[in-house]
């Protein structure tokens, strides 16, 4: 069977909204995104020299057993989790598209060396 990567590559204001971020992904969020299905996940804060200066990213990278197993979670979990991140970044005073943006992308893992 194949792998199935997923990635989010969310980009936030710097500072405490972002250390916030990546504590609340760390603490919480990639635990429930394991639990609804990911087999691993892992937290990348991004090298950007280009970035505004006022931004920062950050990607987490999830591998699931099969694309069929991602489709189970996105039907059945990411609405939940997402609407999880939202209200936590609403918390923080940060809403989409004024200081967050989010972009996600997909595909089959060819090759996986550890």
């Amino acid at each position: 069977m194949t792998s199935f990567a997923y990635t989010v590559r969310t980009t936030l204001p710097r500072g405490d909204v972002f250390a916030a971020w990546v504590a609340w992904l760390s603490d919480e969020h990639v635990a429930h995104v394991c639990a609804a299905g990911a087999e691993d996940a892992v937290i990348v804060v991004l090298d950007e020299p280009d970035a505004p200066r006022a931004t920062e990213t950050v990607e987490c990278r999830y591998t699931f057993a099969s694309r069929e197993a991602f489709a189970t979670y996105e039907r059945l979990h990411a609405p939940r989790l997402r609407e999880g991140g939202l209200a936590f970044l609403a918390r923080l005073g940060v809403a989409p598209g004024e200081g967050a943006t989010f972009a996600r992308t997909t595909g089959v893992v060819r090759a996986c060396r550890r």
